[in-house]
């Protein structure tokens, strides 16, 4: 079963997994009996899973495959755990974009927003897609990105979101207006990006791509966790041990460590030492345009 396993997406009682390339399913299991309750078959392989709030409906994104469009799924979810009453199709099927040129563009992942008022959605060509989950019509879309999204995270409220992109950069948005708010510059793909909540602090992963890292070492490849001040920008630490892109990150939410994993095969805790927890991020010094705009003021 792990070896067919891209996103996994819990919710009380009931986990879905979403299975990868060739069979093309998302899954529904009991998590106390470890059954597998219902078995809902996609067009494309399946590449991301998000829970509404709620837990009654749930949304998936799928790719191409063949003639076939790559689409945003939304299925019902019965309070029943029989499998007779649940319904084989989407309640809702959306198609995925594509550009002014006719090329397919693949959905990278999917959140629900503001009580399920709102499908946060993102995609290979650097754009964020907001639909309505009702009608399935187009909100918004900005264009954060100059290459493919990897990865999006939102801090515990929901208030603030960062991406992870191949463009070599990481940004972060107010989720409300979808306003961009600051840009983490770094020299490598980044693959994924989370916010920490005990500190103003961003972290960041990736590397070199995956074709090169047979013929690349470990200082090479860039496969390095980096620590950013969230909000002047700056990068202030890393921390070392891959031997491969980092793929994914996660920061205990009482901000003492974090976890990363890599294409190495590992996944690594990583404990926070006393000097980082006691840390006091400094405020910089106002330069001398800043000091010269504030006398202005006064006057």
């Amino acid at each position: 079963m792990s070896n067919h396993c891209n996103r996994v997406c819990t919710a009380a009682r009931i986990l879905i997994l979403i299975s990868l390339n060739a069979i093309r399913t998302a899954r529904l299991w009991n998590c106390e009996n470890g059954e597998c309750i219902k078995v809902y078959s996609h067009r494309g392989p399946v590449r991301g899973v998000a829970w509404a709030e709620g837990s009654n409906q749930f949304a998936t994104i799928s790719d191409h495959f063949m003639d076939q469009d790559g689409q945003i799924s939304i299925y019902d979810v019965p309070q029943e755990e029989d499998p007779d009453t649940y319904s084989d199709a989407p309640r809702l099927v959306i198609p995925l974009p594509k550009t002014p040129e006719g090329k397919r563009v693949e959905a990278t992942n999917v959140v629900w927003l503001n009580i399920n008022e709102a499908l946060f959605v993102t995609f290979d060509n650097g754009a964020i897609r907001l639909y309505d989950p009702v009608t399935g019509d187009e909100i918004e879309e900005i264009f954060a990105h100059e290459k493919k999204i990897n990865r999006v995270s939102f801090n515990r409220n929901k208030t603030l979101f960062i991406t992870a992109s191949s463009d070599f950069k990481s940004k972060l948005y107010d989720v409300v207006d979808l306003k961009h708010l600051k840009t983490y510059q770094t020299d490598r793909p980044v693959n994924d990006a989370v916010i920490s909540e005990t500190k103003d602090h961003i972290l960041l992963g990736g590397g070199q791509e995956a074709m090169s890292v047979t013929t690349t070492s470990s200082k090479v490849g860039k496969f390095e966790t980096k620590f950013f001040h969230m909000i002047y920008e700056e990068e202030f630490g890393v921390v070392r041990g891959h031997f491969g892109p980092i793929n994914a990150l996660a920061i205990n939410p009482n901000g003492r460590s974090y976890a990363s994993g890599a294409e190495d095969g590992y996944i690594r805790l990583h404990f926070f030492d006393k000097s980082y927890l006691d840390m006091i991020d400094p405020v910089p010094e106002a330069t001398e345009d800043q000091d010269a705009e504030e006398e202005e003021k006064k006057d």
